[in-house]
This record gives structure tokens, sequence and C-alpha cells, in this order.
């Protein structure tokens, strides 16, 4: 599949051409470049990242809050970021199955995005891929990331909302959001409240706020799977203002130096990289930083 600029132009009015323009651009096929650098965002929402460690209901959690948002005659793109390949059912259709009373709404569109082996579950794939759906002219932008390790940190380089989905039980994740949640939480939502010690690990949470002068991120209980709680984060998102232009010059940064990254290192061939070591390293008096030097030209 190949276009010229101009060719393929995303649009709301038809999913299809959505999905061609997410596929040349996830692929690197000919004519993605001309296809991002032809975007234009009339519209642009804010992306709204929705984080958390494994388990904490964030499918569940983003199925509902989709269910809230359309309900007004919204438009709605959800990308769903999977660790594995695209063609691993286990993940695809275990967490989206969730989402399956969407999959034919007129005003919802899903796509699964394989993280592709990318630091923290996040790629500049996932950056190329949000911008083409701000442009399709959605109201709502969903990204929900596979929360594992740093990707949790690295959704606030992309979206203008990040959400922080956590569950009670889950005592060791208050010492994580010392060391980096914080920062980049604009709310934190404990779901499945209805589970033992909610309340406590509610108010523990909220000390740990004051504690650190964040008084302004809220934090709110939901039961996502009984649909409770989930119209105060829909109103959350829906009241939270324009992005002061400080953060926006913070957010493109953090866009740019992925773009560039990954750009920089597409003739790198791990593979290749894993073979070339293999052969070095007959050499009994191998160094790792004579190795690299070469790849460094």
């Amino acid at each position: 599949m190949s276009v010229k600029p101009g060719h393929i132009i995303p649009t709301i009015e038809d999913f299809r051409t959505v999905a061609r323009a997410l596929t040349l651009v996830e692929n690197d096929l000919p004519g993605a470049d001309a296809l991002l650098k032809s975007l234009k965002f009339e519209k642009a929402p804010p992306v709204i990242g929705i984080t958390g460690p494994p388990g904490a209901g964030k499918s569940t959690l983003v199925n509902e809050l989709t269910e809230l948002l359309v309900k007004d005659g919204k438009t709605v793109a959800i990308l769903a970021i999977d660790p594995t390949s695209p063609f691993n059912f286990g993940s695809l259709l275990g967490d989206r199955i969730r989402m399956a009373s969407h999959f034919n709404h007129p005003g919802v569109f899903i796509r699964s995005l394989a993280t592709r082996g990318s630091l923290g579950g996040l790629s500049a794939k996932t950056i190329e891929m949000a911008d083409v759906l701000r442009a399709s002219g959605f109201d709502h932008i969903i990204i929900e990331t596979v929360g594992v390790g740093q990707s949790e940190i690295e959704i606030a380089g992309l979206a203008d909302i990040t959400l922080v989905v956590l569950v009670p039980e889950g005592g060791d994740e208050i010492q994580n959001i010392k060391s980096g949640l914080m920062e980049i939480a604009d709310a934190f939502i404990i779901n499945k409240a209805d589970r033992a010690d909610a309340e406590l690990f509610a108010n523990n949470l909220q000390k740990i706020i004051h504690q650190k002068n964040e008084d302004h991120i809220p934090v709110f209980l939901t039961t996502a799977s009984q649909q409770k709680g989930i119209k105060d984060v829909a109103d959350f998102i829906l009241s939270k203002p324009d992005l002061k232009s400080k953060r926006k010059e913070l957010l493109l940064t953090e866009k740019a130096y992925k773009i560039i990254q990954q750009h920089r290192m597409a003739d790198v061939d791990k593979k290749k990289l894993q073979q070339n070591i293999a052969e070095a390293l007959v050499n009994e008096r191998f160094n790792l930083y004579q190795f690299i030097e070469a790849y460094k030209k």
C-alpha cells in the first residue's frame, strides 16, 4: 500500500480511511511520511492516557468511560497498547473482549497496537498513530497502556491527561508512586473499590499527595464492573482545562525526542547485532565499548 500526499486523509466519516492510515504509519509503508506531514489538527482533542499495573481493570474502565462519552453523540477513538504481537490472541482477545460491545458502535473506533519491544511498552509509533487519530476528527482519544514498568511514566510524554489506575490491595503501588507516578498523574483512580480497605488505600494515597504538595491531583473511587464512580471520572476529563503552554512545550519535546530516536535507530537490526556480537566474542579480549564504536558513526 502506498499513497501520495493527501490520497488518504483519515476522517471519522469513513473509519476505513482511518484504519488504512494507521496501517500505513504503523508499518512504515511508502507514503506514511507524506501522510504524517500532511496531517491537520483542526479539532485536536486532548489525548487521555490510562495506565496502571496489570489486573487493575483498565480495559473495563475504558469500556465504561466510552459508554458515557458516546451517550451525548460524541465520537471516541481507543488505541490499546498490547505487550505482544497483534497476532497474539491471548492479549488481543483477552483484555479487549471487554470492549466488544463497542466494536460495532458507529461512534467508536478501536485499534490494538503491539509494543514492538519498546522500553516501557510505548514506541514512537504510538505517538504517530495517536496523531493520526487526533487529525481524524474524533471528540475523544483514549490510549490504554500495558502498565508494565516504565510505560507508566512514558505515557506522560504522550498524553495530555494521564489517569493512573490502582487497586486497593496494591500496597506496593504506594511505593511506586513515590518513584515517579506522582509526577505524571493528573488523577488517580482506585478501581475495584468494592474490595476491602479501598477507603484506607485512598486515604493513604491522599496523604502522600498532600505530603508532596500535589493537592490538585484528585483521587477517584470506582468499581468499573458495576459502573460505579465512572461519571465522576468522565466529568473530570470533560472539565479538564486546556494545557498551559509550558506543558504543551514539554509534551511536544518528548514526542519529538521519541520520533527522532526511532529514525536514528532505524538501521540497527537487533538480530544482526546479536549475530555480530556472537562472532566478536570469539576474541577473548572482546570489549563492548570498542565494539559499539562502529555504530556511533
